[in-house]
């Protein structure tokens, strides 16, 4: 799999040290070979829809990879902003970007840290997705965020409930409120293939 990163393997993974392995072999290449020739989009929705929400910062972006849902937010002026994810050599490539104020390593299965207290908000682009996070990492983004914080998640439309996604969503409803579901491409005019109209959920919600 580490011999050959594609959208095709991400979405197969099955384990977090699968997801290290992929996401090791393509750190270098991710921006160029996925994202742009992709013509990847999703990142810079999720940003948008955080911002004209009313969140702010301090933020956490979680499942940062190399950066780009960060470097959306910081362009729309909304700072400082925290990186976690899984993959030490993708955080290596966000953190040269210099957007983000910390970066950590860590898996959302087994909790977030917050070191300077809990974020005013969080972000997710491209985490809570088929062969990555399913809804139970939510618990984890909603411990980070203090009360009345903005979490914006990105969820693939078409795993959306098969992945349980809506139930999680309903247990959670005396911990969150002003829910709402926005669906958005997760790819711009210019992509081809497979996965060229695949959409996503954006899950927009406070926490309580």
């Amino acid at each position: 799999m580490a011999d050959d990163p594609s959208l095709d393997s991400a979405y197969a993974l099955e384990t977090p040290e699968d997801s290290v392995q992929l996401y090791s072999a393509w750190a270098n290449t991710y921006d160029s070979d996925f994202a742009q020739n992709s013509d990847y989009i999703l990142h810079e929705q999720v940003a948008r829809h955080f911002v004209n929400t009313g969140g702010f910062g301090p933020v956490l972006d979680v499942g940062a990879g190399t950066g780009l849902c960060g470097a959306a937010l910081a362009a729309r002026g909304t700072e400082p902003i925290d990186g976690t994810d899984i993959s030490a050599d993708m955080l290596q490539m966000a953190a040269a970007k210099d957007i983000y104020r910390t970066t950590r390593v860590e898996n959302i299965l087994e909790g977030l840290d917050t070191p300077d207290g809990p974020y005013q908000g969080a972000i997710s682009s491209g985490t809570f997705t088929n062969g990555h996070v399913g809804p139970e990492g939510i618990d984890a983004v909603i411990a980070a965020v203090r009360p009345r914080g903005w979490i914006v998640l990105s969820v693939n439309a078409q795993h959306f409930t098969a992945s349980g996604f809506d139930a999680k969503l309903t247990v959670l409803e005396p911990d969150i409120e002003d829910l709402s579901l926005t669906e958005v491409p997760i790819y711009g005019p210019d992509a081809t293939g497979d996965h060229a109209q695949d959409t996503a959920l954006l899950v927009a919600f406070r926490r309580a």
